[in-house]
C-alpha cells in the first residue's frame, strides 16, 4: 500500500479501485486531526482506492486480511492528508471549479476518455463524479501547498549533481527506451484454447486497422492491469525488455501496431507511442539532479509533515 501522494493527472487511476465489499453496518471515528474527523468507512474505502493490482485481484476476505494489517499505517497517511489540506486552507489557498474541470479534461483526453465512459466507469465502482471532483480537488490543493512548502525550496548544486554522476553512471545511461502500450491476453489452460485466443487478437487488430481506439480496445478486452489506462505501460528502457518484445518492436514506427506475438505470460499485441535514443550528458545531467531532488524533497517533506503534526491535536481511535 503505498501513501496517497499523487500528481493530479494520476487520480484517474486510483478512482477506478475496487469498491469496499460489504455493508460497512456501523460506521465510527477512527481518528480526529484538529477540527476533522477520519471514519472507518472512509479508510477502507481509500485503503480500497490505492490497492495495488495484486490486492485488488484477491478474494474480499484476503484482501480485508491485508487491509486489516495495514490499517495503521494506511490511517496515519490519511492523518497528513488531512493535515496537509488544513494547512492549505488556512493559508487562504483555494482550487476552483474550472482547474478541476481542466484537470478532468486532461485525464479523459490522455485516457482517450468520453463523459459518459467517465461516468459510467466511476458508476461501477460506487463513485459519484461529484466525489470524483471532490477528490481531484483535494489532490491539486495538496500538490499546490507541498509545491510552495517544500518542493519549491529545493536547491541542487551543479557539484553535486557531478558527484552524483561519478558514483551512479551505470544507472543513469540508458540505450534509450519504448514507450508501449498493449494488449494482453493470459496463457490458456489448455493448449487448445491458443488458437481461440489468437482469432480474437487477430480480430482485435482488425478493429485498431480499420481506426478503433486502441486504449479503448485494451479497456474493454486486455486482461493486464494496465487495461484501465488504456493499456499503457509507460517508458520501458530497451535493455530491459523481453526478445520478443524487442524483435515486435524492430518492426514499428512510432503510432504502428504489431501483430500478436507469444510469450511465456500469454498474448500480446502492444503500440509503439514513442521511441527515445541513447541519453546525451545533458539529458544524464537533467536525470541525476531529478534523483537528488527527489532524495532531498523526501527528506524535507518528512520534516515539514513532521512539523505540522507537531502543532496539530491529533487523537488516533483504531
Amino acid at each position: 500500500m503505498s501513501r496517497l501522494r499523487f500528481p493530479f493527472v494520476a487520480i484517474f487511476i486510483i478512482a477506478l479501485a475496487v469498491p469496499v465489499q460489504g455493508a460497512v453496518l456501523l460506521d465510527r471515528v477512527v481518528a480526529v486531526v484538529n477540527q476533522d474527523v477520519i471514519t472507518w468507512s472512509e479508510l477502507y474505502k481509500d485503503m480500497e482506492m490505492d490497492a495495488s493490482a495484486s490486492v485488488k485481484a484477491m478474494s474480499a476476505g484476503e484482501r480485508r486480511k491485508v487491509f486489516k494489517e495495514q490499517e495503521g499505517p494506511f490511517l496515519e497517511s490519511l492523518i497528513d492528508v488531512k493535515l496537509e489540506l488544513q494547512q492549505a486552507r488556512n493559508d487562504g489557498l483555494a482550487v476552483s471549479d474550472e482547474e478541476v474541470k481542466e484537470a478532468i479534461e486532461s485525464i479523459k483526453k490522455k485516457y482517450s476518455m468520453s463523459d459518459p465512459e467517465l461516468e459510467e466507469s466511476l458508476k461501477k465502482e460506487g463513485y459519484s463524479v461529484e466525489e470524483y471532483r471532490k477528490r481531484l480537488g483535494e489532490q491539486i490543493l495538496v500538490s499546490r501547498v507541498v509545491d510552495r512548502d517544500v518542493r519549491n525550496k529545493i536547491v541542487v548544486s551543479d557539484s553535486e549533481v557531478s558527484d552524483y554522476i561519478k558514483n551512479h553512471r551505470k544507472e543513469l545511461e540508458d540505450g534509450g527506451s519504448y514507450h508501449i502500450s498493449q494488449i494482453f491476453f493470459k496463457n490458456p489452460a489448455a493448449t487448445g484454447e491458443r488458437s481461440r485466443l489468437e482469432e480474437k487478437a487477430g480480430g482485435i487488430l482488425k478493429e485498431i486497422r480499420n481506426g478503433e481506439s486502441f486504449s479503448s480496445l485494451a479497456r474493454q478486452y486486455s486482461e493486464d492491469p494496465s487495461s484501465a489506462s488504456g493499456g499503457d505501460l509507460g517508458f520501458i528502457r530497451k535493455d530491459q525488455l523481453g526478445k520478443e518484445f524487442v524483435a515486435a518492436l524492430s518492426k514499428l514506427k512510432p503510432g504502428e501496431v504489431s501483430r500478436p506475438f507469444w510469450t511465456d505470460s500469454g498474448l500480446h499485441i502492444i503500440k509503439l507511442d514513442e521511441e527515445t535514443d541513447p541519453k546525451s550528458m545533458k539529458q544524464i545531467e537533467d536525470k541525476a539532479r531529478d534523483e537528488l531532488t527527489k532524495k532531498l524533497f523526501k527528506v524535507n517533506y518528512d520534516e515539514w509533515v513532521k512539523k505540522l503534526r507537531s502543532k496539530a491535536f491529533i487523537e488516533v481511535k483504531l
